[in-house]
């Protein structure tokens, strides 16, 4: 996978570079997670005193909601040079903001089925020769 694929909107991009990337933005959201945990003392809280657990996870909430904000470029990256392979713009990452629907139509449709055969509008057919 090209990894400048998190960073633009333009062009094509198959299943299994779809299927990559978010894997990775998957794992490095959860290594930065980890991280950030353990630096704001998450780590060496008493499990067994429910306050002190509370006060943790409030010290690790706000790095938590960071990483998804900080994700949120190169997923639409990945999710509009998808659907320009599958011939739709990529505005149809909107779909999303449907309850349950949009995501599983987001997952069924970037996710298996195959992009437009040959070039279309956005390029040329990244499973060509």
């Amino acid at each position: 996978m090209d990894l400048r694929a998190l960073t633009r909107f333009d062009g094509r991009i198959t299943r299994s570079e779809w299927w990559l990337g978010i894997a990775i933005l998957l794992v490095l959201s959860w290594i930065l997670i980890v991280i950030l945990s353990a630096f704001f003392g998450f780590a060496a809280v008493d499990l067994e005193d429910p306050v002190a657990v509370q006060q943790a996870l409030m010290r690790v909430m706000i790095p938590a909601a960071i990483i998804p904000i900080a994700t949120i470029y190169p997923t639409l990256a990945l999710y509009t040079q998808r659907w320009h392979d599958r011939g739709k713009s990529g505005w149809w990452t909107l779909i999303a903001f449907i309850p349950v629907i949009g995501s599983l139509w987001i997952i069924i449709e970037l996710g298996f089925l195959r992009g437009t055969e040959g070039p279309n509008q956005y390029g040329r057919d990244p499973l060509a020769p």
